[in-house]
């Protein structure tokens, strides 16, 4: 009989496991020995937070990030075929979402293995949830240009699409260039349109707050995003 993978969300930033993850989730991750990680520190980390039964010095680990190949991707799902379950982490939040995984996943399914994707936190959608703009159609465009320029004319084609689409627009940012972010939108942006700036969800430290440019503009000198975890939205 075959294995599943099952896929396992890790906390976004909250100290206490409860807050994230149904106690169902950490039933299964017992149930697993092997694992596909982005980062092995940080899975390693998640294991013990998370009270996982087994040495973890006796898991097997296999790193999926972006320098490996399609042909040692495809070995970690053998296990699998044994009848093992193989567990999936993300390095925070949901698995395939801005996330390495999905090629795992991708292969799976190829090969006709059941996925089992497990409830937990996404930034993405705690950040949409909470800034009050469209939910009905929305779209994740991942990481804007660094250049000045370059980025600043994709933000007036996001907010374009945010406003003759009615689509909710989100991104992300390098924690350390979260304020040029800021910067650059609150100086690009047309002053009817609403930007939702949403940092350290699930901390103590949570700011979610929606404004225009125009309320931005006066806001701006009371936030400071620099190495906080944001997620930015363009709406009406």
């Amino acid at each position: 009989m075959r294995g599943r993978l099952i896929l396992f969300p890790v906390p976004i930033g909250a100290e206490d496991m409860a807050v994230s993850l149904p106690s169902a989730n950490l039933s299964l991750l017992n149930g697993c020995r092997t694992f596909i990680v982005e980062e092995l520190r940080t899975a390693r980390r998640f294991l013990k937070k998370a009270g996982y039964v087994h040495p973890i010095g006796e898991a097997t680990f296999f790193v999926l990030n972006e320098h490996t190949s399609p042909v040692e991707t495809g070995a970690f799902l053998d296990a699998i075929e044994r009848g093992e379950d193989i567990g999936l982490l993300s390095e925070a939040g949901l698995p395939c979402v801005a996330d390495p995984g999905a090629v795992a996943v991708g292969m799976a399914q190829q090969r006709g293995i059941e996925v089992i994707p497990l409830v937990g936190p996404s930034s993405l959608m705690l950040a949409l949830m909470g800034s009050g703009l469209g939910g009905q159609r929305f779209a994740f465009v991942g990481y804007l240009p660094v250049e000045r320029t370059q980025r600043a004319n994709a933000l007036r084609q996001l907010e374009s699409r945010a406003l003759h689409e009615h689509q909710t627009q989100l991104f992300i940012e390098a924690p350390y260039r979260n304020d040029q972010m800021l910067d650059t939108l609150v100086a690009t942006l047309r002053p009817p349109t609403r930007l939702c700036v949403a940092c350290d969800l699930t901390l103590p430290t949570q700011q979610i707050r929606t404004a225009t440019i125009a309320q931005w503009k006066r806001l701006r000198p009371q936030w400071h995003l620099h190495k906080r975890n944001t997620v930015f939205l363009i709406g009406e």
